[in-house]
């Protein structure tokens, strides 16, 4: 008992010294009050929200190399960059190409090409990776390359592939032609101290430091593949080129440091002359920043729109503060739309979110659910030339736990193609929520509680 009241102290003393919210604060009192012999260890274990910092410990470096000073724009319609630059993140950059991906076969044949023709390198991070007919050829081509002498890095979150985790063999013949594999980060390495609750949930795949694809599409035939009549999710995958691809590296080549213990220099290549006209802003977010960036912007964002803010997340669990900035943003006659699927694949994260879908259809705004395959994409459009597309949902665990990373374009030319596709969404979508039964409104607003913490 005595061992017992001592670890209950020091986890609500690191409650209090930790930087959050004070809904999350309650909700983890709350279960080692209630719960404490289950709630302690559990918040020992999945508990800390930021890295520390130490010698094994590195915080994201975006600071670009010199000559990419050339292309940074600072947009005076839009002061999102003062916010983020006193964050820390490097403002827009022109000179990018930007191209949006919304089928899976293309995602599929696109990425198989970029690794065919790579010359040099191949960078991928992942979240989910499964042993498959897609991953068997993503695979064999990979191990290809690296017999041609194409430097090949694989960084996969062990959360996210936990059975991949445990079939680590399969991965042999890439290793054995001198491709890396590398999972972030394995909990039986010091589990009190290595935060296995922070997933790395980004999704990078750079080729040659040119090529980028990125968005909420993980490796396995679950989200892209050939033409077969597989039925996936729905989701998008972004291509650019450009100084943004800069940023992108400099976040990869920091989660390798973080998940490898190397101590490696920065290589990146610079490309002399940038031709693209697309102006991207790369925001990673996460325990490797000291702020959130992201959840600011998007606050920011919602608070400064004048027309619509459009969301698409498979996952909807905000925190108090974004609820009541929609609702505001409603109240002043701006077109606020949520389009989320029917049905997700976590129940928990359905019954947590249906109180708050509930809360935003009574202010008014317009509740849409996504009748098709699970829609796993993450996008939001803000008035006519403002589109953010990345990894991050619109929940608490993307906004304030996971790596993440998304990119805010400022284009005309996206937010139109980006509407287009939500209308397609939108014609195969009902915004019927049905009236909840007594022990599910129960449930739901039980979630509710805990929501912080989920």
């Amino acid at each position: 008992m005595v061992v017992g009241g001592i670890f209950i102290f020091l986890a609500l003393g690191h409650i209090l010294y930790q930087k959050r919210s004070s809904a999350s604060m309650i909700s983890w009192m709350l279960s080692i009050i209630l719960l404490p012999y289950i709630a302690v260890p559990l918040y020992f274990f999945i508990g800390i929200r930021k890295r520390q910092v130490g010698s094994d410990k590195r915080y994201i470096d975006l600071n670009r190399m010199e000559t990419y000073s050339q292309y940074e724009v600072k947009i005076p319609e839009y002061p999102l960059w003062q916010l983020l630059e006193k964050n820390g993140i490097p403002p827009p950059t022109t000179g990018n190409t930007f191209e949006l991906i919304t089928k899976s076969s293309v995602a599929y044949e696109r990425i198989l090409s970029e690794i065919k023709n790579a010359k040099q390198s191949i960078d991928i991070c992942t979240y989910v990776f499964e042993f498959d007919v897609m991953t068997a050829t993503l695979l064999e081509a990979l191990t290809k390359r690296a017999q041609e002498g194409v430097r090949v890095r694989l960084l996969i979150d062990i959360v996210g592939s936990l059975s991949a985790s445990f079939q680590k063999r399969r991965f042999a013949p890439l290793e054995l032609a001198g491709g890396e594999v590398v999972f972030f980060r394995p909990f039986t390495l010091r589990p009190f101290k290595n935060y296995i609750n922070l997933r790395n949930h980004r999704k990078i795949y750079l080729f040659d430091q040119k090529h980028l694809f990125s968005g909420g599409m993980n490796l396995s035939n679950e989200y892209i593949g050939k033409e077969d009549g597989s039925e996936r999710q729905k989701d998008l995958l972004y291509f650019i080129t450009g100084p943004a691809v800069h940023d992108f590296y400099t976040i990869f080549h920091n989660d390798w440091i973080y998940a490898t213990g190397e101590e490696i220099e920065m290589d990146f290549s610079e490309a002399k002359i940038h031709k693209g006209t697309d102006i991207i802003q790369v925001i990673p977010s996460g325990p490797d920043l000291s702020g959130d960036a992201f959840y600011e912007s998007l606050l920011d964002l919602i608070c400064s729109a004048k027309t619509r803010i459009w969301i698409v997340t498979p996952y909807f669990v905000p925190n108090d503060t974004m609820m009541e900035a929609l609702i505001i943003a409603g109240n002043k006659g701006i077109d606020v739309k949520l389009i989320t699927p029917k049905k997700s694949d976590h129940l928990l994260a359905d019954v947590a979110r249906s109180s708050y879908m509930r809360d935003l259809k009574e202010a008014g705004i317009d509740v849409i659910l996504y009748e098709g395959k699970m829609l796993h994409a993450k996008t939001i459009l803000f008035d006519s030339n403002v589109g953010m597309v990345g990894s991050a949902n619109f929940d608490n665990r993307s906004l304030f736990l996971n790596y993440e990373v998304v990119s805010f374009v400022y284009s005309t030319h996206l937010t139109q193609s980006l509407e287009s596709w939500m209308k397609h969404l939108i014609e195969q979508s009902t915004r019927d929520l049905g009236k909840p039964s007594k022990v599910r409104e129960a449930a739901e607003n039980i979630m509710k509680v805990f929501a912080a913490i989920l």
